[in-house]
């Protein structure tokens, strides 16, 4: 039984991504481009050289940081989507921070605290939801996805308003952060150290979710709410524990947004790895390990876009339609596990009862 459920896990998510691809290269063949030549430039942009691998890392850390803010919720029964919100909130909390403490602390300290004050802001607004749902009995999905656009919009308001730096013009932003408070990147590479921060992240929630009592208790009540109430879980501290850690995952990755990549918060904040994150932790089946994986495969689409336009015409948008399209190949495949006929457990075969013997006195006597 373990090998055949092994081996759904990994056949239907590689079989639905292998569907999306020839559904995207359908949908490039109706627009005039070489479906072929799109996905070799795409394999070019992403993969191709140690150069073009670089940028898909660079986009893989958010990702598999924002993963996390829908796949632990997950291992509760929870659907959560506001990964975007979450992030948003924890880069403005980041850039907040690092702004005021300036360069009168030593750099580390700024760093550390930017993360911090990142985590907490992320955490805080996705366990607005958790609270919501335990307490309200508010549809985590529905009210996850409207703090999306609360948050954005306290972003664009933050930015173009309180904390607009005079200095920007065209596009409005905060001040930027001093360039000793900035992330580096690892010696050797252009990629910075969110990447670590994202593998570790990975990790740790492997383990928490597989290797601990909490993880089992988060488990259990997820696979039945109800019993576990009654076996004297506390699911309402559950709900809201797996949601703050969730959110300060995706408000981590805000923070590495600011510190790594855009020096200070605009608009460029609400990118979209908020929305990636959910494709990646419903394509990793809520596997935090699985999801570094696909984060790199997400990376590699996200970072293929520019050459896409150049090579071939097709706008910068289209990495959108075919993360579109993965992310509903692989929703649909979710309703495929436990009903193909070979992944299902085939019943053992027992022996016939034998007959009990009649004894032979009594044979005797009926004739």
């Amino acid at each position: 039984m373990a090998l055949r459920k092994t081996l759904e896990s990994i056949c239907i998510p590689i079989a639905a991504i292998l569907f999306g691809l020839l559904l995207f290269g359908l949908f490039c063949s109706f627009v005039g481009a070489n479906p072929f030549a799109v996905y070799a430039s795409i394999w070019k942009a992403a993969f191709g050289s140690w150069n073009t691998f670089q940028n898909t890392l660079i986009r893989a850390a958010p990702l598999m940081l924002s993963s996390l803010c829908t796949l632990l919720p997950a291992r509760l029964g929870l659907v959560i989507i506001g990964n975007e919100g979450a992030l948003v909130m924890g880069g403005l909390a980041a850039v907040s921070m690092g702004l005021a403490l300036g360069t009168a602390v030593p750099s580390f300290w700024v760093q550390s605290f930017m993360a911090l004050a990142g985590m907490g802001a992320g955490g805080i607004w996705i366990a607005i939801v958790g609270a919501l749902r335990h307490y309200r009995a508010v549809n985590e999905t529905i009210s996850s996805l409207l703090l999306n656009y609360i948050a954005i919009a306290i972003l664009n308001h933050l930015v173009g308003g309180p904390m607009r730096d005079p200095n920007s013009l065209n596009k409005p932003s905060t001040a930027p952060l001093a360039e000793i408070n900035m992330l580096g990147d690892i010696p050797g590479t252009r990629v910075h150290w969110g990447l670590v921060y994202g593998l570790i992240a990975c990790v740790i929630a492997y383990f928490l979710i597989q290797r601990t009592t909490f993880g089992f208790s988060t488990r259990a009540a997820g696979g039945n709410m109800r019993a576990a109430r009654l076996a004297g879980l506390p699911v309402g501290k559950l709900t809201l524990t797996i949601c703050f850690l969730a959110g300060s995952c995706a408000g981590l990755a805000g923070m590495v947004e600011i510190a790594a990549v855009q020096g200070a918060a605009n608009e460029s904040l609400n990118v979209g790895y908020g929305y990636g994150g959910i494709l990646v932790a419903f394509a990793a089946r809520q596997n935090p390990l699985a999801a570094i994986l696909v984060s790199l495969l997400v990376g590699g689409i996200l970072a293929s876009g520019g050459i896409l336009q150049r090579s071939h015409g097709l706008p910068d948008a289209t990495v959108l339609v075919f993360e579109g399209i993965i992310f509903l190949v692989v929703l649909y495949s979710d309703s495929l596990y436990g009903r193909l006929p070979f992944f299902k457990e085939k019943p053992d075969r027992l022996p016939p009862a034998p007959q009990p013997a009649i004894p032979t006195s009594v044979t005797a006597q009926g004739s």
